[in-house]
This record gives structure tokens, sequence and C-alpha cells, in this order.
């Protein structure tokens, strides 16, 4: 996994922290954006292999920048985690919108690292 660049995306500096600590000691680099506006620009500068993107954040939600994402041919293959402490409802109601495809990942926070870390290194193998 050495080398593959992971953006996370969280308004909480310490989820951000957390998550980007866990995964820079597993191989992988990290950089990371406070919202969905930083997150886009981010992507586009940096063309991450993966994305972790919670979904109530200031300026520019997690939804809105999936679906930018989603919209844009070059931005759309990039594989995004949904990391969140909304309710599972949430995953419901994303997975069935017409107008994007589903995650490739779901995480309730708090999350669990060894779910992400399999979840992130199966994408991230293909």
């Amino acid at each position: 996994m050495d080398g593959k660049k992971i953006l996370i995306v969280d308004d909480e500096p310490d989820v951000a922290a957390y998550l980007a600590a866990f995964l820079k000691d597993n191989g992988f680099v990290v950089r990371t954006a406070a919202d969905g506006r930083m997150g886009m620009e981010q992507v586009r500068a940096e063309r991450p292999d993966l994305i972790t993107l919670d979904i109530n954040m200031p300026e520019e939600s997690g939804v809105r920048m999936y679906r930018h994402l989603q919209e844009d041919s070059d931005l759309k293959d990039i594989p995004v985690f949904i990391v969140t402490g909304i309710s599972s409802n949430f995953k419901g109601f994303i997975e069935t919108r017409r107008q994007v495809s589903p995650p490739v990942g779901y995480f309730e926070k708090p999350i669990d690292r060894v779910q992400l870390l399999a979840k992130a290194k199966e994408v991230l193998m293909k």
C-alpha cells in the first residue's frame, strides 16, 4: 500500500488527526481537508487514490462534495468511503440516490479501524 494516497475530509480535527495517524502508520500517504470545498481543491491538486468523506461539515457538506465528485468525469472513479456520525438511515438514503453511484464504503463513527483498513486495502488492491 506504500505510496497510495488517501484524502481525509472531516471538519473534526481530532477525527482527521486520528485517521491520518492510523493510515500513515499503515503505509499510506495522507492528506486532510476540513470541508467539502477544501476537499475538492485537494482532489483536483492531488488526485488521491481514495477519499474518506464526512457528511456534516460547514462550508460545503460531504453530500455536496460527493455529488460534485460524481458529476466530474475525471474524478467520478475515485473510490469514496463515507465516514459519519449520522445514523445508519443515511446509508440507505445515499445508496438509493439515482443521481450518484453508492460509495464503495460506509463507516459510522466511532470508526472500526480494522474494518476501515481492510476495506481500504481491498479497494486499493484492485
